[in-house]
């Protein structure tokens, strides 16, 4: 079973899971030009967001947040960022479980509807995303190191 517990991203333990997935995106990005952002902690505060670490205490394996958006025609929405997961830890389901639990903290605070970014070569985050009811959107920001867009109604 999975442990998942939530932290701080400003916490050295996430800071260095965040490090690492941020210098994974950036060595197999195309064209080399990834753009790092590390989050601003206060965006994953209880009740604007969370941001969980899966995996021991001292050693996580993977992480994954939700932070609040502006509210949209829907009604409440959060926003699914930095879902990572060491690549030795994937294919045990997982990253479902982390956006599982992301999904059902996103539903306890009345949001409407989750929105994620990702880029086109993360195949498996895309399968992944389809599987758990997303649907492919029009671009609702600007990042530069997404191709892709999804929503999910709550």
């Amino acid at each position: 079973m999975l442990e998942l517990r939530p932290s701080s991203p400003a916490t050295p333990e996430s800071h260095a899971i965040l490090a690492e997935y941020f210098a994974l995106r950036a060595a197999e990005f195309p064209g080399g030009a990834y753009t790092t952002t590390f989050p601003e902690p206060k965006a994953f505060e209880s009740p604007a967001g969370v941001f969980l670490l899966a995996g021991p205490e001292g050693a996580p394996v993977g992480c994954g947040g939700i932070r609040r958006l502006e509210d949209s025609d829907a009604g409440i929405r959060y926003e699914i960022k930095h879902l990572f997961l060491k690549p030795v830890t994937r294919g045990q389901g997982w990253g479902r479980a982390i956006l599982e639990e992301l999904e059902r903290r996103a539903r306890e605070w009345d949001a409407a509807e989750l929105v994620l970014d990702t880029h086109h070569t993360l195949e498996a985050a895309g399968a992944l995303y389809a599987r758990s009811g997303f649907e492919q959107i029009a671009a609702y920001n600007e990042n530069r190191n997404a191709t892709r867009w999804y929503r999910k109604v709550l």
